[in-house]
């Protein structure tokens, strides 16, 4: 049976350190969370390496995949989320980066588009005793308005178009954070609010899976 406690730690010490992630809370919140609860079974082995991995088990197609640990943790790092703040995860999945980030927040969003994954985030949440987290299901694009507006809102995954939506959504001084971009070219971009201005700037190179509905729609050729 794999150690997964020292997979773990292996994990903080040689990737999420290295990163200048300086958050102690933030690793704390990494260092102690079983990520392999949150990836397929036959995927537990694969839990802690530096890998997007596919979150359907094989032979299910999707192109739906967790963040590199090292991405996520620079992502949430570049946020900077403190203790009152109301967070909006879009794309959660089965509930890992909601978890992770529940520790450091005041409340998070976790949106959803598939229902069975909602369902799974929710039961792994309810194991772990997070309280401060909600499970919500919709388009990804759309966000959830209904509790906005939010401080900060992560995107998990990458986007070929600036999401105004979400935009919306933040407070005035929130932060957005996403990948832009597709293939070796794409970085993590953090925006910020002031006023009606949102304004971004990328802060590292990463690439992951576009999101659904956040690809950039074909150009007409004559």
């Amino acid at each position: 049976m794999q150690d997964f406690a020292t997979a773990r730690r292996m994990m903080v010490d040689g990737q999420i350190r290295p990163a200048d992630v300086t958050d102690l809370r933030l690793i704390d919140a990494m260092a102690a969370l079983p990520r392999e609860r949150f990836v397929p079974p036959a995927s537990a082995g694969l839990a802690y390496l530096d890998l997007d991995l596919a979150i359907h088990a094989a032979p299910v197609p999707s192109t739906r995949r967790m963040l590199k640990p090292m991405v996520l943790a620079r992502m949430i790092h570049a946020a900077d989320i403190g203790p009152e703040d109301s967070v909006l995860d879009v794309g959660g999945l089965t509930g890992y980066s909601a978890a992770v980030i529940a520790p450091l927040a005041g409340s998070v969003v976790s949106l959803e588009e598939d229902p069975e994954l909602s369902r799974h985030a929710h039961a792994n949440w309810r194991d772990l005793g997070l309280a401060n987290v909600t499970s919500v299901t919709g388009p990804l694009t759309a966000g959830w308005p209904q509790a906005a507006p939010y401080d900060v809102i992560l995107v998990n995954g990458a986007t070929q178009v600036e999401p105004a939506d979400l935009f919306s959504q933040l407070k005035d001084g929130g932060r957005l954070v996403l990948i832009a971009g597709s293939g070796p070219a794409s970085k993590a971009t953090l925006y910020r609010r002031s006023g009606t201005d949102v304004s971004g700037r990328p802060i590292f190179d990463a690439n992951a899976a576009l999101l659904p509905g956040f690809a950039k729609a074909p150009a007409f050729v004559f």
